[in-house]
């Protein structure tokens, strides 16, 4: 299966272009959309060698009550400007006459810029990870059995990313739990998206055990996120659930969790489209070749008997 990019491509394209400095300053104008209701505007609205990057997403503010403008402040503090480009919620600047002196820190700083989304979103999973911490030590202090659940009472921080879908977010003593709620508009995705999530339940029990806990309910929403705030149960969201273990919250691999499971939306939805396009194609093709049966069977039309000049006849008998 394909995994989707954490980065924006046509942004760290445009970036390492300009940063090469292999052609001369041109101006730019362009608006780039992404996933999950997200826009990028690049240009050059002071000089051609000062470019600004601004963020626009849907949730900024429920990102913004966890701790997102920290989190930007410390990835981008040295280029991000306040207050940021009217109708967007998060801008910088770069000059390209001041960029580092060595090629392999160009790079690295145009993998940070492409990633601007990933950090924006990753700041209620960095805080989830911090209060885990917290209380994984209150429970090791306190002599708490880490093997039984436990409700810490900790707050569900949701993120409304999209019109009717978010994402709930809740850590204990023992584990982070991340919700996606996600809408199928046609009864085949419903049928689609049960058997992706039934083979990440059957991965997980064959061979990758030490992968997270994957549930799914249909319109029954999890206990954990029924007086979280803003929600609002419907028939038509399904609810996908990520029990993250210890195992998974280690310092060493919390960047790259953080990067997968943000994703994981876009990449479900993207695989069941084409899963629906590849069993449309095959259908398509077993009727062309039904047709072509069909058309060798029609049996041959008969020869006409003919005459001579005559009147003799010849001809099939």
């Amino acid at each position: 299966m394909l995994l989707l990019q954490y980065h924006n491509l046509l942004i760290q394209s445009i970036l390492t272009d300009r940063f090469s400095g292999d052609s001369l300053p041109t101006a730019i104008d362009q608006v780039i959309s992404d996933f999950d209701n997200v826009t990028f505007h690049i240009s050059t609205p002071e000089s051609r060698t000062k470019i600004q990057i601004s963020l626009a997403i849907k949730c900024f503010p429920d990102l913004a009550r966890y701790g997102a403008n920290e989190v930007l402040a410390r990835e981008y503090g040295e280029y991000a400007i306040s207050p940021p480009e009217p109708g967007y919620d998060f801008s910088m600047v770069v000059d390209v006459e001041k960029l580092p002196e060595s090629a392999e820190e160009r790079e690295q700083l145009v993998d940070k810029i492409a990633l601007l989304k990933r950090n924006a979103l990753a700041a209620p999973f960095e805080r989830a990870f911090a209060q885990f911490d917290t209380l994984a030590a209150e429970a090791a202090k306190n002599a708490l059995d880490l093997s039984v659940p436990e409700d810490s009472g900790s707050e569900v921080m949701a993120v409304h990313y999209r019109d009717e879908e978010s994402i709930y977010i809740r850590a204990a003593h023992d584990r982070v739990t991340v919700i996606f709620s996600t809408v199928f508009r046609e009864e085949t995705d419903r049928v689609f998206g049960k058997v992706f999530l039934q083979e990440f339940v059957d991965a997980r029990r064959r061979a990758i055990q030490n992968a997270p806990q994957v549930l799914y309910s249909n319109k029954e929403a999890p206990l954990e996120i029924r007086r979280a705030p803003g929600f609002k149960p419907s028939e038509d969201v399904g609810y996908v659930t990520f029990v993250l273990f210890p195992r998974h919250l280690l310092p060493a691999r919390r960047e790259n969790c953080i990067s997968h499971i943000q994703i994981f939306r876009d990449y479900f939805h993207y695989h069941i489209k084409c899963s629906k396009a590849y069993m449309h194609s095959r259908m398509r093709y077993r009727v062309a070749e039904f047709l072509k049966v069909l058309n060798r069977a029609k049996p041959e039309v008969a020869e006409k008997e003919r005459k001579t000049a005559t009147g003799r006849r010849f001809g099939p008998r």
